[in-house]
């Protein structure tokens, strides 16, 4: 069937590979996770924080394999509630479909809250804001989520081209300081007596450290299969749609591998100081380059911060259009222009909802609220690429729906074997002190009510069931 052809009412094709590289790229962050998500992983992982990431960017990429195919199989808004829906029963696909909505609702509030904390420490730092109250971040939080909301209700092609716009700016920025750190460490003219060396991939506190730390280098990954959910708006997307996936993911494990390694030997390989950065490349980019090239990245964080939060509506939304459509509410519509605004509009008003219940009644900052939501929904979405890997097992090597090869089921099971270790080290032991205690709480409370609102809505499961076999065999 061509791909101009409407297959579904609603979503029009309009959007070319490299607008669905700029949803995964702005969902993924690259530019704002080097700044502020690696010192969570130093915490765990000591020194070797680069190992960490790179035994995430492995992970990642055997879990792209299965992405990958079963976008060459189905082009679905829902992603992997298609995806896993239409491989191991509706079912199991909507309580996918909703624990991958929750994660991007609780991503929305980690980038809002990112933006607003690193908005907030570039005024600071240039005395526009000298002196801002605790609260002062929030503002900003709600800034970009209002512009989250704005430009998601625009056609997705404007959007999305937006997303890559910024991204592709601040990523220019950073990489043009990391080779000026790199040679000055290469040089051994750097400041405070670093140099280069591998000691960064040797780990200090062992592998379970390292796999500890790793959920945070997930986090920095996540969203690289976002651009799955632009499968009904996207051009030959059989073809596009996994080329961007699997672009995004090679290339955030080259990006994040090499920028997290030059950090840590430009702070010494000082695990502690590390760690109490509050913008690691803002910082170095002073320390090496001058002060306005800090100001630089630390403004350019903070944009990117907002291109994710609008990716994280963009494809948050795309999944509540999809089970709104399948459950057929006023969710499942889109507006005259193109865009699911009332599902645009539920995924910004629960993530709104989540930063006022965490600050009123539990007196989160925002810096809180963007550490809590990273690791509920990391926890969420290690769940899901579990689900949905099992469906890639089953659609190529049970159900041979594709050719492919016997030896590549090592890519799926190499997949379940990290994620699922990567998932167990950060449950046991049970953390008993401190808001991580809630962490796996609240990720398992999600799942679990998915798991209700199925069993309590049958019917909504078997009109689900009846509309993915019409996008069986790639439809």
């Amino acid at each position: 069937m061509s791909d101009t052809v409407e297959t579904r009412p609603g979503l029009r094709r309009s959007l070319s590979v490299w607008q669905a590289v700029g949803l995964s790229v702005a969902l993924m962050a690259p530019s704002m996770a080097a700044n502020i998500n690696p010192q969570q992983t130093a915490a765990a992982a000591g020194r070797a924080v680069p190992l960490a990431f790179l035994l995430s960017a492995v992970g990642v990429l055997l879990v792209a394999y299965g992405f990958v195919k079963l976008c060459r199989y189905y082009q679905h808004a829902g992603s992997v509630y298609a995806f896993v829906g239409a491989t191991r029963g509706p079912r199991a696909g909507v309580v996918s479909g909703i624990g991958l909505l929750g994660t991007y609702t609780f991503y929305a509030v980690v980038t809002s809250s990112a933006a607003g904390t690193l908005g907030t420490a570039f005024l600071t730092q240039v005395g526009i804001w000298p002196d801002p109250p605790s609260w002062g971040p929030f503002v900003l939080t709600a800034v970009a989520l209002i512009g989250a909301w704005l430009l998601s209700v625009l056609p997705a092609r404007r959007g999305t081209s937006t997303l890559l716009a910024v991204e592709g700016a601040t990523i220019a920025v950073i990489l043009l300081v990391t080779v000026v750190i790199l040679v000055r460490l290469l040089a051994g003219n750097a400041p405070s007596g670093a140099r280069f060396t591998l000691d960064v991939f040797v780990p200090e506190t062992g592998l379970s450290g390292v796999f500890l730390g790793a959920v945070f280098g997930f986090l920095s990954f996540a969203g690289f299969e976002a651009a799955a959910t632009l499968g009904e708006e996207t051009h030959d997307p059989k073809r596009n749609i996994p080329r961007a996936i699997l672009g995004t993911a090679v290339f955030g494990g080259v990006y994040f591998v090499v920028v997290t390694a030059v950090e840590m030997m430009a702070f010494g390989t000082d695990a502690a100081a590390f760690h109490d950065s509050p913008s690691l490349l803002g910082a170095l980019g002073s320390r090496y380059a001058g002060a306005w090239v800090g100001d630089v990245i630390s403004v350019g964080a903070a944009i990117s911060a907002f291109g994710c939060c609008l990716a994280c509506v963009v494809g948050g939304s795309r999944l509540l259009y999809a089970l709104g459509r399948d459950a057929g509410g006023g969710l499942g519509r889109t507006s005259s222009r193109g865009p699911p605004v009332a599902a645009v509009s539920a995924v910004t008003g629960a993530a709104v909802l989540i930063i006022l219940v965490c600050a009123l009644f539990f007196g989160a900052t925002a810096a809180d609220t963007f550490a809590w939501s990273g690791s509920i929904g990391t926890l969420i979405l290690l769940v899901i690429y579990l689900l949905t890997t099992v469906g890639a097992i089953l659609l190529l090597f049970v159900k041979r729906r594709m050719r492919v090869p016997g030896w590549h089921l090592v890519f799926p099971i190499g997949a379940l074997a990290v994620l699922g270790y990567t998932v167990y080290v950060n449950v046991v032991p049970y953390p008993t002190e401190g808001p991580a205690r809630w962490f796996p709480v609240v990720a398992a409370a999600v799942l679990v009510l998915a798991v209700l609102a199925v069993l309590s809505a049958p019917g909504f499961a078997r009109r689900v069931g009846e509309r993915l076999t019409t996008v069986d065999g790639g439809a």
